[in-house]
């Protein structure tokens, strides 16, 4: 009778410590499984950062040599051991290329050209969009399937048509019927107007089908509450509806500023005057140096171009400082990603 307490005692304590060897082993399990969760974390973090280092390199390494490059003198392209920053750091880049761009002039009739293809094309585009979006007509997928052909098919394979178009316009063979003659539009900027217009300007289709995608996912209480109150379908646009797609407003707007900023492409087939569009004058800054300022050695006028170049980038830099959060928040709620 004795020994039965003892022995349950000893069992107690065998179990106890077996219940304690579990849990030590348990710990140590835990703080490996830790360690090791901390480790993959750390090599996650290390890979991230160097593919988020390589990417960032090859995005910004030609900017920064050419914001370094703008700097140079003569003496430093040709001395070897300089790179990335001159010995002798000169801004008479600057001065010339300021001057050859005729930068102040350039810039304000540029701006004006641009703001004003903007407005049409938010205005235009947006229409467009919201009658793709919330009316039935007939061909409807056929046009819209015709402005998706407009996103993806290069601009360069009906460059020639556009020319010949241009440069003997006619509306509705009218001029041909009361004077005889087309009108040639080329030399100025009235074919860019005239596309924007109609809703084929430069990048037309891609603002189109992101204010189609805007307008779908607004709900169409809104436009019957409207009805209800007696509002018309263009007061409904204008005053319910636009001021809705304010988002989708402002992404097509910095991606009409921007890509009508840098367009060449409809600035050089077009004969755009120079002063109207600062990207197409600084693709002849190069010539232009070499004519009048009578500087033939390539490499000394690459570093003027590369001047020009940070002076045509800095109001674009400036302006996406000011807009970087309403752009970002436009192109989140868009239907770009729909």
């Amino acid at each position: 009778m004795i020994t039965q307490p003892k022995q349950i005692a000893i069992k107690i304590k065998q179990s106890l410590g077996a219940l304690s060897r579990i849990k030590e082993d348990d710990v140590v399990q835990n703080k490996a499984a830790k360690l090791v969760h901390r480790g993959k974390g750390f090599l996650y973090s290390v890979f991230r950062l160097l593919i988020l280092t390589g990417i960032s390199y090859v995005i910004l390494g030609p900017l920064i040599s050419i914001f370094s490059n703008s700097f140079f003198s003569s003496s430093d392209l040709y001395n070897p051991s300089v790179f990335l920053f001159p010995l002798r750091p000169t801004l008479e880049n600057y001065r010339l290329s300021f001057m050859r761009l005729d930068y102040w002039n350039t810039l304000y009739k540029s701006v004006i050209y641009i703001v004003l293809i903007t407005v049409i094309q938010v205005f235009i585009t947006s229409m467009a969009g919201y009658g793709f979006a919330r009316f039935e007509f007939p061909l409807k997928k056929l046009l819209f399937g015709c402005v998706v052909v407009t996103i993806v098919l290069p601009a360069y394979t009906i460059m020639i048509p556009l020319y010949q178009h241009f440069r003997e316009w006619d509306f509705l063979w009218l001029f041909k019927i009361f004077t005889g003659e087309s009108r040639n539009l080329l030399q100025s900027a009235k074919p860019m107007y005239l596309m924007s217009l109609f809703g084929s300007g430069l990048r037309s289709g891609l603002y189109i089908y992101i204010f189609r995608q805007f307008f779908r996912g607004l709900p169409k209480e809104i436009e019957e509450a409207a009805l209800i109150d007696g509002a018309g379908t263009w007061y409904t646009y204008f005053r319910i509806m636009l001021v809705n797609a304010i988002p989708s407003v402002l992404t097509v707007t910095v991606f009409s500023l921007v890509w009508q900023y840098n367009d060449m492409f409809y600035a050089g087939l077009f004969s755009i005057p120079t002063d109207q569009n600062i990207a197409y004058r600084l693709s002849t800054i190069a010539a232009t140096i070499q004519f009048v300022d009578k500087i033939r050695d390539p490499l000394v006028v690459q570093l003027y171009v590369y001047a020009g170049v940070v002076l045509v980038l800095l109001p674009i830099l400036i302006l996406y400082l000011f807009l970087q959060k309403y752009f970002m928040e436009g192109l989140e709620r868009s239907g770009i990603v729909g």
